[in-house]
Order: structure tokens, then sequence, then C-alpha cells
């Protein structure tokens, strides 16, 4: 019987297959992507009024802000009042979600009062006001 010492070339060459480790590791990927929750932001940070009632609302929420100068924003782009109705209706089409109007405690209330009223015109049924508690 012959023996082969660790310094022998003649050997077999072992490889390790790593396919079914590359394949796991796409599948794990793939779950985690689909899984993600993704939170959308308003884009800007607002100054929000204190209230005595306040609670916590869905993540799935639609997110306007209104700045201390009257701009209104989606997504971190300023949308304008005119704005407003089109991409609610483009998220309330996709799901059934609440819309949650974050302004700033120096905006006008008139500016409040439009995207609001643009909201209720693109049809969301739950229009909720951000505040501090």
């Amino acid at each position: 019987m012959k023996r082969r010492s660790a310094n022998d070339q003649s050997g077999d060459r072992v490889d390790i297959n790593l396919s079914p480790m590359i394949d796991c590791i796409f599948i794990l990927l793939i779950f985690f992507i689909v899984t993600t929750v993704f939170v959308e932001e308003s884009g800007i940070e607002v100054k929000k009024p204190q209230a005595a009632s306040a609670q916590a609302l869905d993540k799935q929420s639609i997110l306007i802000a209104i700045s201390s100068d009257n701009r209104v924003y989606y997504g971190g782009e300023e949308v304008g009042v005119s704005g407003v109705r089109p991409r609610i209706q483009r998220s309330l089409t996709s799901s059934e979600s609440s819309v949650i109007i974050q302004s700033d405690s120096g905006a006008s209330h008139g500016t409040f009062a439009r995207v609001y009223g643009e909201a209720k015109a693109a049809g969301a049924k739950t229009i909720h006001f951000a505040t501090e508690q």
C-alpha cells in the first residue's frame, strides 16, 4: 500500500461547488427586497404645532408637507397646490392609504385649506393633520 504525503502533487484536485450557496444567497436577497417596507417621507422638515390629542398613524400613509413659506412638497420635491391631486390619485390607485398633511406652524391656514381640498377632491377617505404631542 502506497502512502501519499502532504506535498504529493499527483493526487486528484478537490473542488468545492459554490453554486448552491450562490443560489441561496440570491433567494435570500430577493426575499429581503420583496419584504422590505419602504417609508415615504414628505421631503422637508416642518415644525409641527402642538396638540393634546395626537396619535400614531399607519406607516403606509401619503405624506404631504407645507413649509413655513407656503410651499407644498411631496416625496422631496416641490409640487405646489395644483400637484397634490394627481399625486394622491396615483397613490390611491395602488392602495387605500390615508393622507397626512404636515404643515409648518408658520404656514398660512389658506394654503392648508387648499391642500386639504385637493386631497378630498383626489378621493382620499381619511385626511389627518400631523402635530407634535
